[in-house]
């Protein structure tokens, strides 16, 4: 390696730098302040942990985002937290037990050994909650609706959510009688909305013609709320069990929209995300020019049953750097204050006054080192007839 490539980084893995770094972490600050004013308790899970645990459960998605180390000490695995959820269900099953419900909130770096996406970052900010311990849709609601906060919190202008229910599939295949080869098959298809190979794949393994009309529908099965009582009408014959995830969203969709008129809801029946460990409503939020959800939640109850005590829980993640560049925020450091090389007491407690009222003073060290235009001040901190007076710093 010569001396020119010692400063590159590798693919997908980003630096942040001060006006952005100032950004992010004003955000971050915001978002934890406004998940305390919610009743949400703050964790800080550890970087890394045993995979034992952080790969069990849902982390078991996880697998190949999670890059993989030998400890030194135990011999044991190791992996980089490439999720914070599955660490804050481990608090609630074992470090942070409590009898009622259990609000949990963190921000934090995750590490991914491949980018979710074409363009993202192996590094991503996370912020999110998770609530354990309340089953009923009262802590779904209660999620969507700290998500949307958070994007006003923000700055997001334009609030869209994406909703959606894995119960309604888990009854369709069921009420199907897929096998597990054929359920698998047919996630994947959907996933990709892949309408022809749908068609070509019932035609093949799905003799009902009813069951099979059903299952072309689901890829059109999306839109606004109204797609929710089209749903019903198709599934109620066939996959009765569906239909109380229609209700859910159903009722779901009315609070929200009463709460949050202005926010956008698009319902996707057929949408997935997270079917693995996912039991119920599953959400996303999406801004107009960023590829990606920059946001993403559901219900993933009986977590905790792999480490020995199975909870309810319900919650959301939020990428913050891409918030910030959806946000209100302008990228540029605030202006400071330039102070001279003091030396005595005065000048001293003149800069120490300034730093407690909140102001940034910048010192200055050297007149040799010194170049203005790189400090960012816009006033400086002068010495008149015995007293320290900020001015504004001349052009």
């Amino acid at each position: 390696m010569t001396y020119a490539d010692r400063w590159l980084l590798p693919d997908g893995i980003a630096e942040i730098l001060p006006a952005q770094a100032e950004d992010i972490e004003q955000l971050r600050r915001d978002m934890l302040n406004l998940y305390h004013r919610w009743g949400y308790d703050l964790v800080i899970p550890p970087v890394l942990e045993f995979t034992d645990s952080l790969l069990t459960g849902l982390g078991q998605d996880l697998d190949l985002l999670t890059f993989k180390v030998t400890d030194q000490l135990s011999g044991r695995s190791m992996g980089l937290r490439a999720d914070i959820t599955p660490q804050t269900a481990r608090m609630d099953a074992h470090s942070f037990k409590r009898e009622g419900v259990n609000r949990l909130c963190y921000a934090g770096h995750v590490v991914h050994t491949r980018p979710k996406s074409p363009l993202a970052t192996r590094t991503p900010i996370q912020a999110g909650v998770e609530l354990f311990g309340e089953a009923s849709l009262t802590a779904d609601i209660e999620v969507v609706s700290l998500l949307l906060e958070s994007l006003q919190t923000a700055g997001v202008e334009q609030l869209n959510i994406d909703l959606g229910h894995v119960g309604i599939y888990r009854a369709l295949a069921a009420a199907t009688q897929l096998d597990d080869q054929q359920e698998m098959a047919l996630f994947t298809l959907l996933q990709q909305k892949a309408v022809s190979d749908i068609n070509v794949w019932v035609a093949e393994q799905i003799a009902q013609p009813n069951i099979a009309k059903l299952i072309r529908a689901l890829p059109a099965l999306c839109g606004g709320v109204e797609v929710l009582e089209q749903a019903r009408t198709l599934l109620s014959e066939y996959v009765p069990d569906a239909l109380q995830a229609i209700d859910e969203l159903q009722q779901l969709a009315a609070v929200i929209a009463e709460r949050y008129p202005a926010a956008n809801l698009y319902f996707d029946i057929s949408e997935l995300r997270g079917y693995h460990y996912h039991t119920g409503v599953v959400f996303a939020a999406f801004a107009p020019g960023y590829g990606q959800a920059i946001a993403n939640g559901g219900r993933y109850d009986h977590i905790g049953e792999v480490f020995g005590r199975a909870r309810p829980a319900t919650g959301f993640a939020v990428d913050l750097g891409a918030l910030n560049s959806l946000g209100s925020t302008v990228g540029l450091l605030e202006p400071g204050i330039l102070a001279p090389e003091v030396s005595d007491a005065l000048g001293w407690n003149a800069v120490q006054q300034l730093r407690q009222q909140g102001e940034r003073v910048v010192c200055t060290l050297s007149e040799s080192s010194l170049v203005r235009e790189e400090l960012n001040c816009d006033r400086e901190l002068v010495l008149e007839s015995g007293q320290y007076l900020v001015k504004p710093i001349s052009k």
